[in-house]
């Protein structure tokens, strides 16, 4: 089997090394707020701010969170007079969350459907 133009076969196991990269970055958008942070940064930049007020929490909060999200390479910041400005610089990030966040919101939108003949 070839491997993608990207150096990723499909049909390979991955190494240890890349399973607990993931699971890590898994791991640190299984809170509901970092994930939140990361969704609203997917959609453009934003300063501690302006994502505090979208996420509705306390800006301590939302800084621990943004530390998490930089240490894992998540988000990154850029400095703009005395402010930082947070962005996602992984386009595979940010299809994975869009992935997840669109499959379940549309699985919201739909009309619960019984099974025929479950005998409920």
């Amino acid at each position: 089997m070839a491997a993608r133009a990207s150096g990723f076969d499909q049909h390979e196991d991955p190494s240890d090394e890349v399973l607990g990269r993931a699971a890590e970055a898994f791991g640190l958008l299984a809170a509901s707020a970092r994930l939140h942070i990361v969704w609203i940064l997917a959609q453009g930049e934003s300063d501690v701010t302006g994502l505090a007020e979208r996420v509705g929490g306390a800006l301590p909060a939302v800084s621990q969170h943004l530390s998490k999200l930089k240490l894992a390479g998540l988000v990154r910041a850029r400095r703009e007079g005395r402010r930082h400005v947070y962005y996602v610089d992984d386009p595979g990030v940010v299809s994975v969350v869009k992935l997840m966040i669109g499959q379940l919101t549309e699985q919201e939108a739909r009309p619960l459907r019984r099974l025929h003949g479950a005998g409920a």
